[in-house]
């Protein structure tokens, strides 16, 4: 069983398109495995297959077994999610980006044993599944948890009128933390639950309209 050079070359380069894209989209939510993290490992994999269908007949094992180092790919790609996965205070972070690393390992597996259909179908898939379920999740299904800041005068009654807009919009508020700052300014940070369908644009909006409230945003 042969391969030449030119389609080792295209099944690394569709490997390092396909990775990318699933790559680019965890980038832009900011999450700690972007584009070249993921480009890597769906190179790797790739690599990886086609040594493992290709390098030992050439090298004259007629036994070997092309799954067996596949399958240490797959359960070896854990280490590396696991690196992703962050908690932060009651919540966990980063496990959907450490499912994305794993799908992104057996993408690199499927292109490397040729299988591209496959590959590009299921990248389709799994971009369509990081973009539009995301929002879905954050219009109808799921409460989201948010860290807000409040930059305010320090007068009376303006915690007040904080916390009076954040219940407007049906906010729960799970942890405070008050620092007073020079120049009569002080901080309000604050672990927030959002409902489905709230606009977090419109809260900050509301915000930072009110008298005395000097920046608002969320980390």
């Amino acid at each position: 069983m042969q391969i030449t050079n030119v389609e080792l070359a295209l099944r690394l380069i569709l490997s390092l398109v396909l990775a990318g894209l699933i790559g680019l989209e965890r980038e832009h939510t900011g999450r700690p495995a972007g584009f070249r993290t993921h480009i890597l490992v769906g190179m790797g994999s790739t690599l990886i297959m086609i040594v493992s269908i290709y390098a030992f007949p050439r090298l004259g094992y007629s036994a070997n077994d092309p799954g067996r180092i596949a399958a240490q790919v797959v359960s070896g790609i854990g280490f590396l999610g696991a690196g992703t996965i962050m908690r932060e205070g009651a919540n966990i972070r980063g496990l959907t980006t450490a499912a994305s690393l794993w799908t992104v390992a057996g993408i690199g597996l499927t292109v490397g044993a040729g299988l591209y259909f496959a590959a590009i179908v299921t990248t389709v898939l799994v971009v369509a599944t990081l973009v539009l379920l995301n929002k879905l999740e954050w219009s109808y299904l799921m409460s989201k948890n948010e860290m807000l800041t409040v930059i305010v005068q320090d007068t009376p009654g303006q915690l007040a009128k904080v916390f009076a807009i954040l219940a407007k919009h049906d906010v729960n508020v799970h942890h405070v933390q008050l620092t007073t700052e020079d120049e009569g300014e002080a901080r309000l940070e604050m672990e927030i639950e959002l409902a489905p369908r709230t606009r977090r644009v419109q809260i900050i909006d509301e915000l930072v309209d009110m008298p005395g409230v000097l920046r608002a945003s969320y980390k």
